[in-house]
């Protein structure tokens, strides 16, 4: 039977699982998933958590805890989920030491409701850091304008940070830029760059799914043609645009030092639409040096079905702007399209920690009213 999961991954894309549960820790499956699915790292969302709650009994004793200390609902929201991402941490640690602390790393979200104020996110970013207490962390801050600035105070901190909510090549050459003044500044304050680590959260299906709505209003036969093209295309031009980024002398300079690459990862790479492939988010976008994250059933139909016969990045760079010039003479602009998605990204980050909070208060009245 072929392992296209080790396939995948000896094409050089970091297997990560978007996903998190007490259950996942307590039963075993992540352990399972390092061992035997090639998994190098967990990302996690208050929606995630939300779920997590939800379907399971395994925070019953922590919550009535919680409850019977009369925690507030943000005390019981930040004990709950740093409590899971650190036992993460302590998963992948080994994947963290035999890779040199390229991978082997768990993320947490900032609180989103933050995502337009620069200095609450560095203090938020500074206090996950400080409670979870593990190296192998990723602080995930939203890349909005007023993130950029979080990003770079928070690299300078010496805080390994995921970027996320990238939908842009604009704004993603931004964020390389941010990542670079963090790097340098962190050097200059006397951190360990060898010991730092950062990926930039390209979001992949979400470009599709607004694009072909687009598409479909228009209706015609070229539309219909470019229907399920569009992510794809911007996931290959932002490589492209890395590659320029990390082919500098600045970025020789800080390698020098000891930094690493700040790796794209592909994020939202389950596929939305039911016409197109399960896996059409991973086997068109494998290439060495970058990071996946998928939910379970995507690394499960890869497992199945899935192609890493080759690079299908690297040297489709023009075949990839052209998708998107065909699209602007159709009338879809690509400008409208990453500023209607980053402004919904937004909203959806705060309607899942809404989700969230609404979630953990009916937990902590439920284990009051016993």
């Amino acid at each position: 039977m072929t392992d296209r999961l080790r396939e995948l991954n000896d094409a050089g894309v970091a297997i990560w699982l978007d996903d998190l549960s007490r259950e996942r820790l307590t039963g075993g499956s992540l352990q399972r998933f390092v061992n035997e699915n090639y998994l190098k790292g967990v990302t996690s969302n208050p929606t995630i958590f939300a779920k997590a709650l939800t379907d399971a009994d395994e925070y019953a004793s922590e919550v009535a805890e919680l409850a019977e200390r009369g925690a507030t609902v943000d005390e019981a929201v930040r004990k709950l989920t740093t409590d899971d991402v650190r036992d993460a941490c302590d998963v992948l640690r080994p994947v963290y030491d035999r890779t040199g602390g390229v991978d082997g790393r768990v993320s947490i979200e900032v609180d989103p409701r933050l995502a337009r104020k620069t200095g609450e996110t560095v203090d938020e970013a500074k206090e996950l850091w400080r409670i979870v207490d593990r190296e192998n962390l990723y602080i995930k801050i939203p890349a909005t304008v007023e993130g950029l600035t979080a990003i770079t105070a928070t690299l300078a901190e010496g805080i390994s940070v995921n970027v996320t909510l990238i939908f842009s090549i604009e704004r993603y050459q931004a964020v390389m830029d941010a990542f670079f003044d963090g790097m340098e500044q962190a050097r200059d304050n006397g951190h360990d760059l060898s010991r730092m680590g950062s990926v930039a959260s390209f979001f992949v299906s979400r470009v599709d799914t607004e694009v072909d709505k687009r598409l479909d209003a228009i209706g015609s036969a070229e539309a219909r043609e470019l229907r399920g093209k569009a992510a794809v295309a911007n996931a290959r031009l932002a490589f492209e645009a890395y590659e320029q980024a990390f082919g500098t002398e600045r970025w020789a300079t800080l390698a020098a030092a000891g930094a690493k690459p700040q790796r794209p990862l592909w994020a939202s790479t389950g596929t939305k639409d039911p016409a197109y492939s399960d896996v059409l988010y991973v086997d068109e976008l494998v290439t060495d040096g970058v990071v996946n994250t998928m939910p379970e059933a995507t690394m499960n139909a890869f497992a199945d079905h899935g192609t890493a016969a080759g690079d299908t990045v690297r040297g489709r760079y023009d075949e990839a702007r052209q998708v998107i010039e065909r699209l602007e003479s159709l009338g879809v602009s690509y400008t409208d399209v990453v500023t209607v998605l980053e402004e919904e990204g937004v909203d959806k980050f705060d309607g899942s920690w809404e989700e969230l909070h609404a979630t953990v208060t009916e937990a902590l009245g439920k284990a009051a009213r016993g």
